[in-house]
């Protein structure tokens, strides 16, 4: 921290390569646009850059980070830049540019396998997207970007308990919002031969 505020350009390169993507990835997913990701991001370095003298190091600086970058989304949201209806797309949560058929495969997995996880990514993409701004926001930071609790908090602004309530919430309008695909992918389509 003692060498962003000495404006050691190394440590904001630093800075750029640990949280650049992960808030550009946040950002992606709470505005669903591209180039409001990418305004988020230049926003939040340019608080950064702004504040820096003033920051205490009260609370970690991811946590800070994406407070202003969750903020930064509000703001946009309230000056009516985002669509609430659009859809997410599955390309969305990989880095601009990387092949998505980059994964890694399964060598015990076969075609209807990987088939069905890509239809159930599908199906939870879509579900967060219907998340309100509220509970996704949650979501993303505690199930996507694994900040803890507490930083969470700090980053929305809420209590601790307010984040495990939205968190729970979410994740139970998630599961209701599976539940119809995975009873319908549990259940055999063909009986089984008598004997």
């Amino acid at each position: 921290m003692d060498d962003l505020k000495a404006g050691r350009e190394e440590a904001f390169g630093l800075l750029l390569d640990v949280y650049g993507r992960r808030l550009y990835n946040f950002a992606r997913r709470m505005c669903r646009h591209d180039e409001d990701a990418r305004d988020v991001v230049q926003e939040t370095l340019l608080a950064l850059v702004r504040s820096l003298h003033a920051y205490r190091g009260e609370g970690s600086l991811q946590a800070w980070l994406f407070h202003v970058a969750a903020n930064a989304c509000r703001k946009m949201r309230r000056r009516g830049k985002f669509e609430p209806e659009q859809e997410l797309s599955l390309e969305a949560f990989f880095p601009p540019g990387q092949d998505q058929s980059a994964e890694i495969p399964d060598p015990a997995s076969n075609p209807e396998d990987r088939l069905l996880r890509t239809e159930l990514n599908a199906r939870l993409e879509d579900a967060i997207a219907e998340l309100p701004t509220k509970y996704r926001s949650v979501l993303l930071l505690r199930d996507v970007e694994h900040l803890s609790t507490e930083e969470t908090a700090r980053a929305l602004g809420l209590t601790p308990q307010a984040v495990k309530t939205r968190l729970h919430r979410a994740r139970l309008f998630l599961r209701e919002r599976l539940a119809p695909y995975l009873v319908a992918r549990s259940t055999p389509t063909t009986s089984e031969p008598k004997e």
